[in-house]
């Protein structure tokens, strides 16, 4: 059943964190459907303004609802990843997700404010939560651009104002990652100072916690990497967020961890390996039958990670409260 970005959040605070997958066609949907049942883990459904316009955003919408459906026992939230302003009127306007992300975090402090507090007031007029984001991550994520040169990490003095003005229900953290598959060079570790010190300061401002979400935080296994070369890819210098970092960081206040270069590494790998053991082959169904059992396992994987695994039924009791 979908529920709440809210909802997830409150429960997973401190505890666990709830993984955010990007999806964009059925394969991936019924990978995603069965990776979070077999490890009874709730998650979060990102579409992306690309994945909207991929198809047909009603196209990917009754393939969510079909999946829901199919597993009634799934409980999920679907959230806009990446919006700007107008997408995310559409999608409230909508009556289908969950929770949109404003992503204006490429404009100046006081604009940024302003375009979040308009998204804000029109989604909680609808019962929708709204993410947004101060900082700004480096790497390509679809339309989402930024030279390393320009990326920056939140500043925790202003992360307290901001959250004030705007009225964000979430704060997408810009803590060490980037966006795409090559985030770092060597091992780095996440700026977990940066969270504390934006919780620490929401507490001596007298407010609340707030949920904080990592961005760009697939951890581009090596071994897919590997594989994807070995099969005609040209995939180098690579290197994502260490997985063991995740509950560390759902610990100190992330409650939402998005996820979506690892599942096109999978994709790639799957399809890459099946078409060149078998050269005359021409129908798609047979590798993406592979790629949703692949898919499934790569979710549940991940989830244990995130600590989401095994939380439905403790979640399934707070939602009857």
């Amino acid at each position: 059943m979908i529920v709440t970005t809210a909802q997830l959040a409150k429960h997973a605070f401190g505890k666990y964190a709830v993984g955010a997958y990007n999806i964009n066609n059925i394969e991936q949907t019924m990978g995603l459907f069965r990776g979070c049942i077999e490890s009874q883990a709730p998650f979060i459904i990102q579409l992306s303004k690309g994945a909207r316009a991929y198809s047909d955003k009603r196209m990917i919408e009754a393939v969510i609802r079909a999946a829901g459906e199919i597993f009634p026992d799934a409980i999920y939230a679907v959230h806009l990843d990446h919006g700007d302003e107008e997408t995310c009127y559409d999608c409230i306007d909508s009556g289908f997700y969950s929770s949109v992300m404003i992503d204006a975090s490429h404009h100046s402090f006081e604009e940024n404010i302003a375009i979040t507090r308009r998204v804000v007031d029109r989604a909680h007029a609808k019962g929708l939560t709204v993410e947004a984001e101060l900082g700004q991550l480096g790497g390509v994520e679809e339309d989402v651009i930024v030279e390393e040169g320009n990326a920056c990490l939140t500043n925790p003095d202003q992360a307290v104002e901001f959250i004030q003005r705007s009225g964000c229900d979430s704060l997408a953290a810009a803590i060490g990652t980037s966006h795409g598959a090559f985030k770092f060079k060597g091992q780095q570790s996440l700026h977990f100072e940066v969270i504390e010190e934006i919780e620490k300061n929401l507490a001596a401002a007298g407010m609340q916690p707030v949920p904080i979400v990592m961005h760009g935080s697939s951890s581009v296994p090596q071994e897919e990497v590997r594989r994807i070369n070995a099969a005609g890819g040209k995939i180098a210098d690579s290197c994502g967020v260490n997985e063991d970092e995740y509950l560390p960081a759902a610990k100190l206040g992330v409650t939402k961890i998005n996820i979506d270069t690892d599942g096109r590494l999978v994709w790639t790998r799957v399809h890459r390996e099946f078409f060149r053991d078998n050269p005359a082959a021409f129908d798609f169904r047979p590798p993406g039958k592979i790629f949703m059992d692949e898919y499934t396992k790569f979710i549940a994987a991940k989830n244990v990670k995130l600590g989401s695994a095994g939380q439905l039924a403790s979640l399934r009791a707070f939602l009857s409260k």
